[in-house]
């Protein structure tokens, strides 16, 4: 029951406004702003990240104003060398052959801008500014060239676009590992060129008020996801399980299954790395509410080993697993080895898990032994009724044969 309340399922709580979408869109939009001058002074930056559509219409806009900007220009010379009232006149030498419309003026205002060249319309050397525009409409194609297939080409391959194939777990899950509550989280990787330099860092965002009585609304913090010992760095060609080891720096310390279902906060994970195809920087982002974390569970296996290659199985990609796990927060764990000394453990012992003293080698009646079996499977079994450690049992099963899960 607790498991589908993180997951949403019988949860009736409206869900709240993100602050990074699910598929990475920030939901932050900026209004009100004064100097949009600012915007043209990065004129190429400005085109780029336009939607294709306002792309497209701006880059025919480009050509088509230019066109008839020396259309334009190009008739008017016409008119006043009154080019046009002589058309019937032999002897009168015009300055554009066969420019006897506005229309005709378009058509030797394209064929000169992107040098078709009919041979029907062409300038004589009977006027200078003739040969003097032509040279000026040709260094004005000529940049409008460049910058449009640059931006073109840039729009394409953005790797902006490689994020879609880097995906995220649809939830968190809190479990233990290696003795530690732990909060884990998987990624994964769908294309065959494999992303380098790969980087995994995460961000909290929460709100809360100062002792002064200043509130911040959406205050960030830094998620520990080994930065100081380079475990933030990731060979990404297989699904990875990033962890959060949740120790008295973590800002879920103090946090139990029930308290993360009344707070309110966004996890905010960002994955980072060069395209190999392109060398250019990928950024990736997701995000998890607090009804999105799943205590005691864990991730599935999706890896198997078949005839000398590995296997990747992404249909069990999001998929999860119950596993035996307190309802107590991390800092109460502590707290509880602290207080049981050294005889405390938290870890898996002959397909037993064990969250109280270790077993010592005494003589213990068989009521008695039969009383702590009894208590110790007690409160930890899934949904089934079976109890957590049958689960591990038939699960390396699945180890044994040819192909093994990993």
């Amino acid at each position: 029951m607790e498991a589908e309340l993180h997951q949403g399922k019988t949860s009736t709580r409206r869900e709240r406004q993100r602050y990074v979408a699910k598929d990475g869109k920030c939901q932050v939009n900026l209004g009100r702003i004064e100097e949009k001058g600012r915007f043209l002074s990065d004129i190429f930056t400005t085109i780029v990240d336009l939607k294709y559509r306002w792309f497209l219409f701006v880059f025919m806009m480009c050509y088509i104003v230019t066109w008839l900007f020396f259309a334009t220009i190009y008739y008017l010379d016409a008119f006043w060398r009154l080019d046009l009232l002589n058309l019937d006149n032999d002897d009168w030498g015009p300055c554009f052959q066969n420019v006897d419309s506005f229309i005709s003026a378009l058509l030797f205002s394209v064929e000169t801008q992107r040098t078709i060249g009919y041979g029907s319309r062409m300038v004589t050397s009977n006027c200078q500014e003739g040969v003097y525009l032509i040279m000026a409409q040709s260094i004005v194609g000529s940049m409008i060239d460049a910058l449009m297939v640059g931006c073109m080409f840039v729009k394409i391959s953005r790797p902006k676009k490689r994020a879609q194939t880097l995906i995220f777990s649809q939830n968190c899950v809190v479990c233990p590992r290696d003795e530690r509550l732990c909060l884990m989280f998987r990624i994964g990787d769908l294309r065959d060129s494999h992303m380098v330099d790969a980087k995994i860092r995460a961000k909290l965002i929460k709100s809360r008020q100062t002792y002064e009585g200043e509130f911040l609304p959406l205050e960030q913090s830094e998620i520990n996801l080994g930065y100081e010992t380079g475990e933030d760095r990731l060979f990404l060609v297989e699904p990875q399980v990033i962890c959060h080891p949740i120790d008295d720096q973590s800002p879920f310390w103090d946090m139990g299954p029930q308290q993360l279902i009344r707070e309110q906060f966004e996890i905010i994970v960002i994955l980072e790395g060069i395209v190999e195809a392109t060398g250019m920087t990928c950024q990736a982002k997701s995000s998890y509410l607090e009804n999105e974390i799943i205590w005691g569970h864990r991730f599935e296996p999706c890896m198997t080993l078949e005839k000398g290659a590995f296997r990747v199985d992404y249909k069990r990609f999001h998929k999860t697993f119950e596993v035996q796990l307190p309802r107590c927060s991390a800092k109460e764990m502590e707290e509880m080895r602290e207080l049981e000394g050294s005889e405390f453990s938290f870890y898996w012992e002959n397909g037993d898990f064990l969250t109280g003293r270790r077993h010592t080698m005494t003589d213990k009646g068989d009521e008695e032994e039969e009383e702590e079996e009894r208590t110790r499977g007690e409160g930890y079994s899934d949904r089934s009724g079976r109890l957590i450690g049958n689960i591990a049992e038939e699960r390396s099963s699945d180890f044994n044969g040819s192909d093994y899960n990993l």
